[in-house]
Protein backbone atom coordinates (compact mmCIF):
# COMPACT_ATOMS: atom_id res chain seq x y z
CA UNK A 1 0.00 0.00 0.00
CA UNK A 2 1.34 3.42 -0.95
CA UNK A 3 -0.77 5.46 1.47
CA UNK A 4 1.40 7.95 3.38
CA UNK A 5 4.58 6.64 1.84
CA UNK A 6 7.54 8.56 0.44
CA UNK A 7 5.63 8.50 -2.84
CA UNK A 8 2.04 9.36 -1.90
CA UNK A 9 0.57 11.37 0.94
CA UNK A 10 -3.04 11.42 2.10
CA UNK A 11 -4.07 14.02 4.63
CA UNK A 12 -7.34 15.79 5.39
CA UNK A 13 -5.36 19.05 5.51
CA UNK A 14 -4.02 18.63 1.97
CA UNK A 15 -6.54 18.59 -0.86
CA UNK A 16 -9.22 17.05 1.39
CA UNK A 17 -7.47 13.65 1.63
CA UNK A 18 -6.95 13.35 -2.12
CA UNK A 19 -3.87 11.17 -2.72
CA UNK A 20 -1.07 13.53 -3.76
CA UNK A 21 2.60 13.14 -4.57
CA UNK A 22 4.47 13.40 -1.26
CA UNK A 23 5.57 16.95 -0.48
CA UNK A 24 3.27 18.48 -3.12
CA UNK A 25 -0.36 19.32 -3.68
CA UNK A 26 -0.39 17.50 -7.04
CA UNK A 27 -2.98 14.70 -7.15
CA UNK A 28 -1.74 11.31 -8.33
CA UNK A 29 -4.89 11.16 -10.48
CA UNK A 30 -3.51 14.06 -12.51
CA UNK A 31 -0.57 11.92 -13.67
CA UNK A 32 -2.94 9.11 -14.60
CA UNK A 33 -5.15 11.54 -16.52
CA UNK A 34 -2.11 12.82 -18.45
CA UNK A 35 -1.02 9.29 -19.34
CA UNK A 36 -4.54 8.22 -20.37
CA UNK A 37 -4.73 11.27 -22.64
CA UNK A 38 -1.54 10.16 -24.40
CA UNK A 39 0.70 12.76 -22.79
CA UNK A 40 4.23 11.87 -21.76
CA UNK A 41 5.81 11.86 -18.33
CA UNK A 42 7.89 14.83 -19.51
CA UNK A 43 4.70 16.74 -20.36
CA UNK A 44 3.37 16.03 -16.87
CA UNK A 45 6.62 17.08 -15.21
CA UNK A 46 6.70 20.29 -17.25
CA UNK A 47 3.24 21.15 -15.95
CA UNK A 48 3.94 20.12 -12.36
CA UNK A 49 7.57 20.94 -11.52
CA UNK A 50 7.11 20.17 -7.81
CA UNK A 51 6.85 16.47 -8.71
CA UNK A 52 10.14 14.74 -9.50
CA UNK A 53 10.81 12.14 -12.17
CA UNK A 54 11.91 9.79 -9.37
CA UNK A 55 8.49 10.12 -7.71
CA UNK A 56 6.69 9.33 -10.97
CA UNK A 57 8.89 6.32 -11.71
CA UNK A 58 8.58 5.04 -8.14
CA UNK A 59 4.79 5.34 -8.33
CA UNK A 60 4.62 3.47 -11.64
CA UNK A 61 7.00 0.76 -10.42
CA UNK A 62 4.97 0.24 -7.25
CA UNK A 63 1.71 0.14 -9.23
CA UNK A 64 3.29 -2.45 -11.53
CA UNK A 65 4.36 -4.60 -8.57
CA UNK A 66 0.92 -4.44 -6.99
CA UNK A 67 -0.84 -5.24 -10.27
CA UNK A 68 1.39 -8.24 -10.94
CA UNK A 69 0.93 -9.48 -7.38
CA UNK A 70 -2.85 -9.18 -7.73
CA UNK A 71 -3.10 -11.22 -10.90
CA UNK A 72 -0.35 -13.73 -10.16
Amino acid sequence: MLKNSPIISISPEIMGSTPVFFGTRVPVQTLLDYLKAGESIDDFLDGFPTVTRDQVIALLEEAEKQLIATVA
